[in-house]
């Protein structure tokens, strides 16, 4: 099945790389005319060149704009006033010690993965509805689900992210517009890769051989037994932005190998 997207435009915040140029990548190739953002300028015009390449022909635009500050945030609105896709992928992350995570570190953690998307989700999706029609998606995560000792801060943001997804959604009933949440488990980014890359070679292990150790001692749970790829994340976000997916909304749906044990 192949989505026509071609006559929509979409945003994808946080999007030069990793999951979220691979949802780029994905919407562009169904047809749409996309929105890379990041915070640097020269990474978003590599990433509009290396689309371009991939995809002849494709319809893509780039801003540099840091959304975490209302000075970004207004920067885009004026750039693209309008989308019919949103896709809330900004996020960042760090691991450190609940007890040593000060209020700035709390705040900073707060603007950048939730408020972003508050601000964002505020203006483009009055516009769908206005207009009948729209598509938003919210980056959340396993880690939403459960607060390990070192990802306090980013669970907490990304817990918030299901709710504000889940209460947009009924906010926007009966429109014509769906707000949904889709949950990575561990995804093999560029960032990703070079940091297990770099574990493996500190106890002289090959990286397959490393992987797959990983999988088994620290993460049984997950039913691939393999990290996902950034594609098999942006396969079901371009799914959700699609005519085809119209009567899914308020949902969270898990593309993480099976890593949380639920039947829900």
């Amino acid at each position: 099945m192949r989505f026509d997207l071609s006559d929509k435009k979409a945003i994808v915040s946080g999007s030069t790389a990793g999951i979220g140029y691979a949802i780029a990548k994905g919407l562009a190739k169904c047809g749409a005319h996309v929105l890379i953002n990041g915070r640097d300028e020269h990474r978003v015009d590599e990433a509009i060149v290396q689309m371009r390449k991939e995809i002849p022909g494709a319809r893509v635009d780039g801003l540099a704009a840091d959304l975490s500050r209302l000075e970004g945030i207004e920067k885009m609105k004026s750039f693209w006033p309008e989308a019919d896709i949103l896709v809330n992928n900004l996020g960042i992350y760090e691991p450190r010690n609940f007890f040593e995570i000060d209020d700035d570190e709390w705040e900073r953690f707060f603007q950048t993965n939730v408020m972003t998307a508050v601000r964002l989700t505020r203006h483009y999706a009055k516009g769908m509805v206005d207009r009948g029609w729209g598509r938003v998606t919210f980056n959340a995560s396993v880690t939403g689900g459960f607060f390990p000792g070192e990802m306090v801060h980013y669970g907490a943001t990304k817990a918030a992210l299901l709710g504000l997804s889940r209460g947009v959604a009924e906010s926007v009933a009966g429109t014509g517009v769906t707000v949904n949440a889709f949950i990575p488990g561990p995804t093999k980014t560029e960032k990703t890769k070079a940091h297990i890359m770099n574990m493996a070679e500190q106890v002289g292990k090959p990286l397959h051989q490393f992987e797959k150790e990983m999988f088994q001692q620290q993460l049984p749970s997950s039913l691939i037994q393999r990290f996902c790829t950034s594609e098999e994340v942006a396969n079901l976000v371009v799914f959700l932005s699609s005519n085809e997916a119209g009567a899914i909304t308020g949902a969270a749906l898990h593309v993480d190998g099976g890593i949380i044990r639920s039947i829900l």
